[in-house]
């Protein structure tokens, strides 16, 4: 007989999610424990898609022993994952500018070529909305296939208020078309479209005043990024932007530091950021303030990776000062094809020195702080929503250790 349904019995009347999984080790990432918050011989209750128990099966109250019952045969649980960086939704490929670079192209030759995200931003355009999602699901599919049960999508691939929002309502689309949590970023402030003639103050312009409104009054964004680089967008520039979504309420997060020190990793604690991502060139005066404001590192391993970058991000100076460190997959066409979690997180480890706990804990507890979420996900704790994992593994570090394969057993978001 399958683990899945071992043995049942229940009191919970209509209550789908209502179930003890039992016979488990257990993965916490619980702050108030030791480490990964392990558990030998654990269990997780389950009540209105909220986890109503989450511990040694010893210390589990008599009330949910009535619980229909799922043996999980000693199976390894963690939290269910979280990638939050992704510009999951785009339109075509950039494998031309693969190519370039094995050539010898660097990333700013590239953009400055007409390629780079500029490309994209035609083939966005050139999308319907249907087509969007038909083109992105494939990508969805694969991260939650690996056991992803929450999402972040960017827009900033059409750089006009139709096409950034055409972008947004696709990203809302896949949420719910699949069993899976997306929060969506308003990204604006990306790159310059080749209508504005290098006019950046005039985008900026329309940023704030065309398109962030007409994003806000449709509920279509959860935050608002924007890239901070020489390529892209100055300090000053960014401000303005961050200044608009303060205005009405809607937190903010960065691409900052990626290929040079603009200090926009301080830009963005300034502006209590939920996050500050990319980070090769962070500095130990930002870092010292991202901890401060307790804004999170998002470490995006694949983007380094892919365009042969040498510049790692500052990791010991992060761990120096207590910064919380995500990894993510940065999922985009042209910097990160990435479409899995579990290699992103090995190549935090391979690259970039990063242990299994913190690959394991960026990809859950602190992925969920880069999204505002942590009250709600990223760890097996009573009262938070019951998302998570059971993996055929016989440690948690296999997760991190191997590359090209996939463990996962079964995947629960929201009880189900």
């Amino acid at each position: 007989m399958s683990a899945a349904v071992s043995k049942t019995k229940t009191n919970e009347g209509t209550d789908a999610t209502a179930r003890l999984w039992r016979n488990a080790r257990l993965a916490t990432f619980d702050p108030q424990l030791a480490g990964m918050g392990l558990v030998e011989k654990g269990a997780i209750a389950v009540r209105d898609g909220r986890i109503a128990f989450a511990g040694p099966e010893t210390d589990l109250p008599s009330p949910l022993h009535s619980l229909e019952t799922i043996d999980c045969e000693g199976r390894w649980i963690t939290p269910g994952l979280i990638d939050c960086h992704t510009h999951l939704v785009h339109a075509g490929n950039r494998a031309n500018e693969f190519e370039m670079r094995l050539k010898g192209a660097s990333y700013e030759e590239i953009a400055r070529a007409g390629g780079g995200i500029v490309s994209s931003v035609s083939a966005l355009r050139a999308a319907s909305e249907d087509e969007l999602v038909a083109q992105s699901l494939p990508r969805l599919e694969a991260l939650l296939a690996e056991g992803v049960t929450t999402v972040e999508i960017k827009s900033g691939y059409g750089l006009d208020r139709e096409n950034e929002m055409k972008s947004l309502r696709a990203a809302r689309t896949l949420g719910a078309l699949r069993d899976v949590s997306v929060r969506t970023t308003f990204l604006g402030a990306h790159a310059l479209p080749q209508e504005m003639k290098g006019d950046k103050a005039a985008y900026i312009d329309k940023v704030i005043s065309d398109m962030l409104p007409a994003i806000a009054a449709e509920g279509l964004a959860d935050a608002v990024d924007g890239f901070c680089e020489g390529i892209a967008f100055s300090p000053a520039e960014i401000a303005r932007v961050f200044d608009a979504a303060k205005a009405i309420g809607l937190p903010v997060k960065l691409h900052a530091d990626q290929l040079s020190n603009l200090e926009g990793a301080a830009l963005a604690t300034s502006y209590g950021a939920l996050s500050a991502d990319h980070l090769e060139y962070t500095s130990a005066a930002s870092a010292s303030a991202m901890a401060k404001a307790g804004t999170v590192a998002v470490i995006l391993p694949g983007a380094f990776y892919f365009i042969r970058e040498t510049k790692k991000p500052p990791i010991a100076l992060f761990r120096e000062h207590g910064v919380k460190m995500a990894v993510a997959t940065d999922n985009n066409p042209g910097t990160s094809p990435l479409t899995s979690l579990l290699l992103t997180m090995n190549m935090a480890a391979t690259l970039f020195g990063m242990t299994v706990e913190e690959c394991l804990a960026g990809t859950t507890r602190e992925a969920a702080r880069a999204l505002g979420l942590v009250d709600e996900l990223g760890t097996l704790e009573a009262g938070k929503w019951a998302d998570f994992v059971l993996w055929d593994i016989g440690q948690p570090a296999e997760l991190v250790y191997r590359m090209g394969f996939n463990p996962l057993y079964r995947r629960v978001r929201h009880g189900r």
